[in-house]
């Protein structure tokens, strides 16, 4: 199965080179995947490290590497304290996120998260989830369909798109991609395969939560890291790089509270570091990294 899960990780040495990794160190990769980043760091780790790699994709479970420094926890990485407390390993040297949508997961037909093929509208991440896309589809109100469409995916049109589906679902339950594509098809605008991408993207952020797992993750890592411990998150749209900014820029996603005298009860932990885009070396080998970002940040518990 390894040979087959093709898939470039994107900013693969920058990100590795922002762990800053010490050779004892115990660090995190949370999206394991094909394993790109996770075999770059272990590469760089001595007798005496770990790596602790979450992926709840059961096609990266294939991939898993067989060295004794390295352990595959097969849940998604929202469950990273929990974890790390069940592995004796409370908190960490390094985390590495690389949220992108791998190439395998877009190239396989059957998971049903490209627009390339007709297969059953799924999109789930992890096949234990009950809701998939169709479900969706099916059951969400107007309303609900619309303000989805509007936040996961700027649809521009996203009330006439919501109606349309609520109108078509009239004519029989919406299945498969091409049954999909053909019920909206009068309302697309602009360039189709674009504003396809970003149905399918609202959908996809939908079914699998992804933003409720972000912001999730993103709290914990708060007590996830050692003192000086490195955050380093590469994101593929505006929705995800706004709260790592935020959470690395203001230590929370909360409101941030202040006292009588409008001073922050809490310091934000964190201090931002890096900010990397790809390079031209990169965007012209891999055109799917063209909207990756690399945010690095250093935890300061002591600020």
């Amino acid at each position: 199965m390894e040979q087959d899960y093709h898939h470039i990780s994107v900013l693969l040495e920058e990100s590795v080179a922002a762990l800053d990794i010490k050779p004892n160190g115990v660090y995190v990769d949370c999206t394991f995947g094909g394993g790109g980043h996770s075999r770059a760091i272990l590469s760089q780790l001595g007798k005496h490290g770990k790596l602790i790699a979450f992926d709840h994709d059961k096609d990266a479970w294939e991939n898993a590497i067989d060295d004794p420094r390295f352990i595959l926890v097969k849940e998604n990485f929202q469950y990273i304290k929990r974890f790390l407390r069940l592995l004796g390993t409370q908190r960490v040297d390094g985390i590495l996120a690389d949220l992108g949508v791998s190439s395998f997961q877009f190239d396989t037909a059957d998971r049903g998260f490209s627009i390339r093929f007709d297969a059953p509208l799924d999109m789930r991440m992890d096949d234990r989830l009950d809701k998939t896309a169709a479900d969706v589809i099916r059951d969400y109100s107007a309303d609900q369909l619309q303000k989805m469409f509007e936040v996961y995916g700027e649809v521009r049109n996203a009330r006439t798109l919501a109606k349309t589906i609520v109108e078509q679902r009239k004519n029989g339950t919406i299945k498969t991609i091409e049954d999909f594509k053909n019920r909206i098809d009068s309302c697309i605008k602009g360039k189709p395969n674009r504003y396809l991408a970003q149905v399918f993207q609202a959908l996809r952020i939908e079914v699998n939560d992804e933003i409720g797992v972000l912001s999730s993750f993103l709290e914990q890592t708060k007590s996830c890291l050692k003192p000086n411990g490195r955050l380093a998150i590469i994101t593929f749209h505006s929705l995800e790089d706004r709260l790592v900014k935020k959470i690395m820029k203001q230590g929370t996603l909360e409101e941030i509270q202040t006292d009588a005298f409008g001073r922050r009860t809490e310091e934000n932990p964190f201090t931002a570091l890096k900010d990397v885009l790809p390079d031209e070396a990169e965007l012209k080998e891999n055109n799917r990294s063209r909207s990756a970002r690399l945010r690095v940040a250093v935890y300061e518990n002591n600020k």
